[in-house]
């Protein structure tokens, strides 16, 4: 291969940019060029190219969100998309793709493996939802964002007894809420996955004000049935509940922190090992951490699948009383 391209695509997260850093730097350094791909698949079917060099994606690696921009397409979801999009890189003579991304985006990559690119992926959202990588690119610098603010909420609960519900993000996997919960000390998680009714929560909460505690965090994933703002309204009107309750929905903030150095490091060894494979002749692979190990899995052994909560968290949870 004498050129290849990278894009970011879906959610943006945090380790994004050190991924492309590493992808870049990789092939430079085995003589190849390197094409950044603007605004995911959308820029990809537009042919919104431009070269990268080891110069280039200096000082990106403690940036967050990703530089090269990321786009929904729906276009790309059709054949004819998918055919602007490889008459494109064959057009820029671009010899193979590396596809930085979560479920939506590795689907995509499949969809080209299939047709004839030689592509892989690397495992990066924060929802850390995707077959074939213990944790993805992401998920754990999200995860401190949302840590830091339980733990500021538990303190201003514990000062006025309140009782505060924390929405985190997650809206088809509740990983973050559960993994939160557990770090920040929450007496009630509710995830898609393990949703709880407001009668159940509301009797949680009870069994902590009988047990002494002088506040209540409860989080809550983006996606559960029983939403934040439900759960807020019914224990709002619970004149038993003994704790005031507050409602904090942290939203977008928990994907715009610096990359932790678990994630730069996580992104630097995932692109590496993709970008290598790629350049020896292996693709149609994800990259991602198994057992502490850089491991591809095959494309299509990770598109369409949902990876469940880890059953060992689950069950540290029911101990911790949560």
């Amino acid at each position: 291969m004498k050129r290849i391209a990278v894009l970011t695509s879906g959610g943006d997260a945090p380790g994004m940019n050190a991924a492309v850093r590493a992808v870049t730097r990789t092939a430079t350094d085995r003589g190849v060029e390197v094409v950044g791909v603007r605004r995911g698949y959308a820029g990809l079917i537009e042919g919104d190219l431009a070269p990268l060099t080891a110069r280039d994606v200096s000082g990106i690696l403690e940036h967050a969100g990703t530089v090269l921009g990321s786009a929904r397409s729906t276009q790309f979801r059709t054949s004819e998309g998918r055919e602007m999009a490889i008459r494109v890189l064959s057009d820029a003579k671009i010899d193979g793709l590396i596809v930085i991304g979560g479920n939506g985006s590795q689907s995509g990559a499949l969809a080209l493996s299939r047709a004839g690119v030689a592509v892989n992926g690397i495992a990066s959202t924060i929802d850390n939802d995707l077959y074939g990588s213990d944790p993805t690119i992401g998920v754990d610098s999200a995860l401190n964002v949302a840590l830091e603010a339980i733990d500021r909420l538990r303190v201003t609960a514990s000062s006025h007894h309140r009782m505060f519900i924390v929405e985190v993000m997650g809206r088809d996997c509740g990983y973050l809420a559960l993994a939160a919960g557990i770090a920040g000390g929450a007496e009630v998680i509710v995830t898609p996955e393990h949703d709880h009714s407001p009668a159940r929560v509301t009797e949680l909460i009870h069994q902590s004000g009988r047990a002494g505690k002088q506040r209540a965090i409860v989080v809550v994933a983006e996606g559960a049935k029983n939403t934040a703002q439900r759960l807020y309204e019914c224990l709002l009107n619970d004149p038993e509940c003994g704790f005031e309750p507050r409602l904090t929905i942290l939203g977008h903030v928990q994907r715009g922190g610096r990359p932790s150095a678990f994630d730069r490091l996580l992104a630097t060894r995932l692109a590496a090992k993709a970008t290598d494979m790629l350049l020896d002749g292996q693709h149609g692979q994800l990259i991602g951490l198994l057992q502490s190990a850089a491991t591809a899995t095959p494309l299509c052994d990770v598109v369409g699948k949902t990876k469940p909560l880890p059953p060992e968290l689950l069950r540290i949870a029911k101990a911790m009383k949560v």
